[in-house]
């Protein structure tokens, strides 16, 4: 019989224990900001004791039982997402990517007026960065407890970061012009985002 301390059921983002007396494994990961170690999959919460002869006497945490529910965002990783709201100090936005893979649970990503640029923070309009419909790429900063729902922060303040592909009050889908602007192809007006850098090929 495999020796297992405990086992409880958990979700992504749920806390799994202190770094101080466990290490992660399968579907965990370290938050380095608050020491903690938290679950990234749906699935089992599982101890496993570290061997006699290791150096390292901490436990292994890891996630087990877990079914193929797709990929699962996690912190450091960038995902696309469709905006769906846009407020004064945040957008919400509906996570369809994680990486190339497409997901197929329901996760929310939140990008606060901090996340959207790395300068002039203070002087971010949300309503002139995103629109709901835009298509953005951003990389997942932290998790969010909501309760029972699943959100992360999300950050596009990087350069290649931010609105991919977004439509024009035409229906056309808009041209990026400069880091700020984008253009309808077919009526020349221009409506500002804050725009992704793609590279020229």
């Amino acid at each position: 019989m495999k020796e297992r301390e405990e086992e409880n059921f958990v979700t992504p983002g749920d806390i799994l224990g202190k770094a101080l007396e466990l290490k992660p494994g399968y579907g965990a990961y370290f938050s380095s900001h608050d020491k903690t170690i938290y679950a990234s999959l749906t699935g089992f919460r599982s101890i496993t004791p570290a061997p006699i002869d290791s150096d390292d006497q901490r436990a292994t945490v890891e996630v087990k039982g877990h079914k193929a529910h797709g990929p699962v965002p996690e912190p450091g990783v960038v995902v696309t997402a469709r905006v769906t709201k846009v407020m004064a100090k945040m957008a919400s936005a509906d996570i369809v990517c994680v990486g190339p893979k497409s997901v197929k649970e329901k996760f929310t990503g939140i990008i606060r007026q901090q996340d959207v640029r790395a300068t002039e923070i203070d002087k971010v309009e949300m309503h002139s960065s995103f629109r709901p419909g835009d298509i953005v790429k951003a990389l997942v900063v932290s998790f969010l407890s909501l309760g029972d729902a699943r959100a992360y922060y999300l950050s596009t303040a990087k350069n290649e970061l931010g609105v991919v592909s977004a439509e024009s009050a035409a229906g056309a889908t808009m041209v990026p012009i400069s880091w700020t602007e984008m253009q309808c192809p077919l009526t020349g007006q221009t409506e500002q985002r804050k725009v992704a850098k793609i590279d020229a090929v």
